[in-house]
């Protein structure tokens, strides 16, 4: 691979771990002034703004690779739905709190397994976010995991919400596991992380989670993906209608 075409590469690669952040922050930041406690309320603005600050440094890093103007805040609002490359799994939408945390879990233990092999990058950069961002992708997964067992195993109603939630949202999982040309490019450059090979690390968490939140680990009869090529739910649209409409308002105000 040629200088140039790394530097391509590595740009749209920082791009989509940005648009993951970023959209998954989002997601949860609707849960302010609307968790089930006020204490749960903060927490969960702060989990948000963790992604929001993680997705303005892989944003930074970016405009820097495109050095043409371009800022953390352009690719964050001034881009539509079919150039946004995010997985799936974290645009759908908020559902209620066992949807939610479910969501988060199955996204936080892939988050701390993929950080772990981005700390190792040969690109010093998204090594260097990858080891800022270790330390609360460790804090997240204690809570969603936490969570998890308080719903799985207590009363008959959080249980059925639980258990029907992570059927709801299995079928995305695969996703985290695709890989496509210009990431396997990377990760032979020791660029990006061989997400396949988290697969079997990940799926050990999870079940045993679900094992001890007396959860039944749903069959793989179905699949989705489409997000890391511009092909989104419906829901995207709805959130960066909400997220972009003060900055598409008011162009050149500040993040």
């Amino acid at each position: 691979m040629k200088d140039t075409e790394r530097k391509q590469a590595t740009l749209e690669y920082a791009q989509r771990l940005g648009d993951d952040a970023v959209v998954l922050g989002h997601r949860l930041s609707e849960w302010c002034s609307n968790a089930p406690f006020l204490e749960e309320d903060l927490a969960l603005a702060n989990t948000a703004l963790d992604f929001i600050g993680r997705a303005r440094m892989y944003y930074s890093y970016a405009a820097e690779l495109a050095d043409d103007g371009r800022d953390e805040d352009d690719f964050a609002y001034l881009r539509d739905q079919r150039e946004y490359r995010n997985l799936l799994l974290l645009e759908l939408p908020r559902g209620d709190f066992a949807y939610s945390m479910a969501r988060q879990f199955l996204a936080d233990v892939y988050n701390l397994l993929f950080l772990e092999r981005l700390m190792q990058s040969s690109d010093e950069r998204l090594a260097a976010i990858a080891a800022k961002a270790i330390k609360e992708s460790r804090y997240h997964l204690r809570r969603s995991r936490d969570w998890m067992l308080r719903l799985g195993d207590g009363t008959e109603e959080s249980h059925a919400r639980l258990q029907r939630a992570v059927d709801d949202l299995w079928g995305f999982t695969h996703e985290l596991f695709e890989i496509d040309a210009l990431e396997q490019a990377l990760v032979e450059q020791g660029v990006a992380v061989d997400t396949p090979a988290l697969r079997d690390a990940w799926l050990e968490q999870v079940e045993q989670t679900l094992a001890e939140a007396t959860l039944e680990r749903p069959a793989d009869d179905w699949a989705v993906k489409g997000g890391r090529e511009g092909y989104h739910t419906e829901h995207l649209g709805h959130l960066l209608t909400e997220m972009q409409a003060l900055h598409r308002a008011h162009p050149g105000c500040e993040w």
